[in-house]
């Protein structure tokens, strides 16, 4: 079992920049891929960027491709989103997820899921 919070969202002007953070617990360590996720009002849930258990590898959705930056440390067992460039139609509450399949960017691919946090980008 692992055990996932986020923290680090906010307000934000457009063009500004967020930092969240994924606090993991339990079974932790280098084990699992791990991913962001957002869910804007009335959509589904959409994949943002995934990170091999290593930290080497990284995916990223076309849309915010070259403004985010996914990153991991695991001797703290926490994994980043270094968010910039922030536009509107990034606002939604975003998720932390676990997976044990490698460049994981489904939905069903996670196990485990953390709570959220609310990322809101004003115009």
């Amino acid at each position: 079992q692992v055990q996932l919070v986020e923290s680090g969202g906010g307000l934000v002007q457009a063009g500004g920049s967020l930092r969240l953070s994924c606090a993991a617990s339990g079974r932790t360590g280098s084990y699992y891929t791990m991913g962001w996720f957002r869910q804007a009002p009335g959509k589904e849930r959409e994949f943002v960027a995934t990170i091999s258990s290593a930290g080497d590898v990284t995916y990223y959705a076309d849309s915010v491709k070259g403004r985010f930056t996914i990153s991991r440390d695991n001797g703290k067992n926490t994994m980043y989103l270094q968010m910039n460039s922030l536009k509107p139609e990034d606002t939604a509450v975003y998720y932390c997820a676990a997976s044990v399949y490698t460049s994981a960017t489904m939905t069903r691919q996670y196990s485990y899921w953390g709570q959220g946090t609310q990322v809101t980008v004003s115009s």
